[in-house]
């Protein structure tokens, strides 16, 4: 009977997630008819812009070179009709100086011939007809107005659609997830010298595979990236996975992006539980701040609307982490008296957990570390065999200690104002570093007989949870220097 329900809630499964499968194939079709539309009509409408705007530049120029033409032919009339005008006057002067000149030499006699001949040399020396130019001032050509469009009629004809640039591809092996920080190398199928810039797209997933029709969070966009890899550096590993594409740009139009590529971004991610904290902790979101009032009324009250808000819903919170550990205890403040703690909501069970602590270095007191869910309710951190911390002491002189089972490590170090802390569950190491510089601590060396959540105390003072983060490299490989040494004191394990 168990294996039948078994197979039979198998089969079930396998079928929901084909149906989501196809639907999501179905939204992402009926998504792409749309596009093609769109698309189409902004392609066609500005092909239809662009050649409105090569006809005005043609129309354009062709009324400026028709102007010229008229502007030349005016003025070559006119220089023309001038000399003509110019012309037809000496003819006339020049007729009539003939006529004359045939009236007195033939009228004259032989003793005034030589007056009469003088005087009429001088009509003629003075007449208009012999100062004229006889070339014309015009010239009635007009090849110089001439053109010849072939080149550029040619060049029209091979007007084309622009050249789109190649799809890249993602070469997933040469990606590089490490320290919160991800490189993306891709390349092109064939070699294209008309690559001006990439574009580079990513968003978080929780969903391994391609990407799905609705998605938790939008697309962040890198431009101008003028190399075939980009590394994104200072990131917040707050999903399972992150998506990737890319497509290449030249100078006039982008290409079609890759296929999407989802790499898995390890971390670890909790929340604080403000189910168990100290009713004089004000615990919002990651950060925690000491309240002498008790501001835990007030956060019951938001607390109450959060959770009948449907962004809450328990079907909503329960892809959040598959280590969320259920409240042991029914109501808000589970720690009481002296023991001003807050737990994280993830258990560690298994693996290298790290995350980062940034404390008010005024605080009265804070300490940072782990401890069993199984933490007594009036328990202090570091006070009990069910803990391990790091504790700050601000009471009477600053001190910086190692507590574990009422045990207590003084530690000659600066004092950060940012703590990491690594935890391998397996190999029972506690750590704390200077997250600033890397700087080791203490070590705690033990073996874990629970799962161990995040811990963390602070009277008068507050504190920010980071959470999200990789092992940093330096902490790997200074784990890997130390692990035939012992930085904790035997007393304390």
């Amino acid at each position: 009977m168990g294996n039948f329900t078994f197979l039979k809630k198998k089969i079930c499964t396998t079928l929901a997630l084909k149906n989501e499968e196809i639907q999501n194939f179905i939204c992402f079709l009926k998504q792409s008819l749309q596009n093609v539309e769109v698309n189409a009509s902004r392609v066609q409408e500005d092909l239809e812009g662009e050649f409105s705007s090569l006809h005005a530049v043609l129309d354009e120029m062709k009324d400026s070179m028709v102007t010229r033409i008229k502007q030349e032919k005016a003025g070559r009339v006119y220089e023309l009709q001038n000399q003509l005008s110019a012309c037809t006057k000496a003819l006339e002067s020049s007729e009539e100086l003939l006529e004359m000149a045939n009236q007195t030499l033939c009228s004259s006699e032989t003793g005034g011939f030589s007056q009469a001949a003088k005087d009429i040399k001088d009509s003629v020396t003075m007449a208009p007809a012999f100062r004229l130019s006889l070339k014309p001032k015009a010239s009635d050509s007009m090849s110089h107005m001439m053109v010849d469009f072939t080149q550029e009629r040619n060049m029209l004809m091979g007007i084309k659609f622009l050249p789109v640039p190649v799809t890249p591809e993602i070469l997933v092996s040469e990606c590089q997830v490490c320290d919160n920080t991800i490189t993306v190398v891709w390349m092109l199928p064939e070699p294209d010298s008309k690559i001006d810039h990439y574009i580079l797209e990513h968003r978080r997933t929780n969903h391994e595979g391609p990407p799905r029709a609705r998605e938790e969070y939008p697309w962040m966009v890198v431009e101008g990236i003028r190399q075939s890899e980009y590394t994104l550096t200072g990131l917040r590993f707050d999903t399972r996975f992150m998506t990737f594409r890319v497509k290449a740009c030249n100078k006039a139009v982008a290409g079609e992006f890759s296929e999407p590529v989802t790499l898995e971004t390890p971390a670890f991610h909790f929340k604080l539980d403000a189910s168990s904290a100290h009713q004089n902790l004000r615990v919002e979101d990651l950060a925690v701040e000491w309240d002498s009032s008790g501001g835990k009324v007030q956060e019951m009250r938001k607390e109450k609307n959060r959770t009948n808000s449907p962004m809450n819903s328990p079907a909503r919170n329960a892809v959040m982490s598959p280590k969320r550990a259920p409240s042991t205890r029914v109501g808000r403040d589970r720690f009481t008296a002296e023991s001003y703690t807050v737990l994280g909501d993830t258990m560690i069970d298994a693996g290298q957990q790290y995350w980062e602590v940034r404390f008010d270095k005024e605080s009265k007191a804070f300490a940072a570390g782990v401890a069993l869910r199984t933490l007594g309710r009036f328990d202090q951190l570091g006070k009990s065999s069910a803990s391990w911390c790091l504790h700050l002491n601000n009471w009477l002189q600053q001190s910086l200690t190692a507590k574990h089972n009422n045990k207590a490590r003084t530690l000659d170090c600066p004092i950060p104002d940012r703590i990491g802390v690594y935890c391998n569950f397996d190999e029972g190491i506690l750590s704390f570093y200077n997250a600033r510089t890397k700087q080791l601590l203490h070590t705690f060396r033990t073996k874990f007989q629970q799962p161990v959540v995040p811990a963390f105390m602070v009277w008068n003072g507050s504190f920010s949870v980071h959470t999200g983060l990789q092992v940093p490299s330096m902490v790997q490989s200074g784990q890997r220097r130390n692990s035939a040494t012992s930085s904790s004191n035997a007393s304390l394990t």
